[in-house]
Order: C-alpha cells, then structure tokens, then sequence
C-alpha cells in the first residue's frame, strides 16, 4: 500500500468523508496534491464503500470479506478463465484465457495458501511458485495445491 491509501484510509477513520472533493481536501491539508481523477482511482483500488452516517453518507473501509466468499471468487475466476494446469517441480502453471491471468492470479492470492510463495501473472498464464522444503520433483505441497485448484476449477487432475 502507497502512502497516500494509508493516508486516505487514516482520514476516513478520523473524519465525516462524505465527498471526493471532501477528501481531496483533507489530503490537502496532510500537504498531498491530487486531482480528481486520482482520488476516484484511490477510492476504486482501497474498494471503499458508502455507508449511511446521520442524514447522509461517508466513506469507509469495505468490511472483511469472508474466506468462503474468497473461495466463491476464485471457483468462479477458474470456471470462467483457466484453460488448464500444469505442474513442474515447485511451480504450477494455470493457462488462462487471453488477459484474464492477473484475476485469476488475485483471486489465488485472496484465498491465501500457505504453500504458495508467489503469483506472477502475464496475459494468459499464471506461475504459482509452491514453498516446499523437500526439493523432490514434484513435492507433496505440489501434488496437493494441484489438487485442490483442479477442485476449484471443477476438474479432475489428469
């Protein structure tokens, strides 16, 4: 997170948010100069929401969502995006359809999976690095993670 959302969502904590010109305004004051446009990005990649406060409403933090929604999320980017899954030693590779990698990549990183190191997504392909300190191709973590993202996906694994 950039200093500027850790900034945003400090105000929207301590103060009546109401507007984009509100909090425009309020990162003014903080000394940071931005447009419009940047704070509507801002409040588009922090996902905050507009909750009823007395007469009106105000910006606030979305609520937490719950794992089971994560996992909603991710069986349905894998129904509707990945093309399939392969496995070399401690890295699975998700084929995907065109420019969707980076969903599909997001909803993986939401659920969490202890196994997994990282995520990196091009276009149409997602590489899952899988934490393994046994070095045997393919490891147990490996197998496993496979597995449960081809239940994901609806598919058995070949």
């Amino acid at each position: 997170m950039n200093r500027r959302h850790a900034v945003i969502l400090k105000l929207i904590r301590d103060h009546v948010v109401a507007t984009q010109e509100d909090l425009t305004a309020l990162l003014a004051a903080q000394g940071i100069e931005v447009t419009q446009a940047t704070v509507s990005r801002d409040i588009r990649e922090l996902r905050l929401v507009k909750v009823p406060a007395g007469t009106g409403y105000r910006y606030a933090e979305p609520p937490e969502a719950p794992t089971s929604d994560a996992v909603g999320r991710a069986r349905r980017a894998f129904n509707d995006f990945v093309r399939d899954i392969g496995v070399s030693r401690n890295f699975i590779i998700l084929k995907c359809e065109p420019g969707t990698a980076n969903a599909v990549a997001a909803a993986i990183d939401d659920i969490a999976y202890a196994a997994v190191m990282a995520t990196l997504a091009g276009d149409d392909v997602v590489l899952i690095i899988v934490s393994d300190p046994d070095d045997q191709p393919p490891s147990q973590a490996v197998l496993a993670l496979e597995a449960e993202l081809h239940r994901l996906w609806g598919q058995e694994v070949n």
